[in-house]
């Protein structure tokens, strides 16, 4: 089955994507919450009029997106966190913290942007990535330390 997503899933695709998916899917989660349509002949045609309107404003998006990202590259982050005499955390760091810090430091990012690549138990050096656009991501460096 073809739908037409109407924003972002994860791990599926953008706005505006025509993809593939088992019907059950489709039928049972995507379209009942508004995630998509049914990618039907007349929905690919108000589609392509719609992305050939909106091209100007999508490139304006991702140079806003790419202007960010530049001002992203030098950060480097350092997050506090209690932990025990052997460096382990009492729970783990996560999107949310490194949003935190993101936002002390001037950059406002939605936590839902921020990907972490492992699991923060420890004490250490780490890497989030932050997806600004679809085709536009930085690496920000971070530091968990001790409290």
């Amino acid at each position: 089955m073809q739908v037409i997503l109407k924003e972002d899933v994860a791990n599926l695709g953008y706005k505006d994507d025509i993809v593939t998916v088992k019907d059950g899917y489709g039928r049972n989660f995507l379209i009942p919450t508004g995630k998509a349509v049914i990618a039907s002949e007349s929905a690919k045609k108000v589609l392509a009029e719609n992305l050939r309107q909106r091209a100007h404003k999508l490139a304006k998006i991702k140079q806003d997106a790419e202007a960010q990202a530049a001002k992203l590259e030098g950060v480097s982050l350092t997050i506090g966190a209690k932990t025990s005499s052997t460096g382990t955390i009492f729970g783990s760091v996560t999107n949310i913290q490194v949003a935190e810090a993101l936002a002390k430091a001037g950059f406002e990012v939605d936590r839902k942007n921020i990907y972490l690549k492992e699991a923060v138990k420890e004490v250490g050096q780490y890497k989030a990535l932050v997806k600004l656009h679809k085709e536009v991501s930085v690496e920000i460096p971070f530091e968990v330390v001790s409290e």
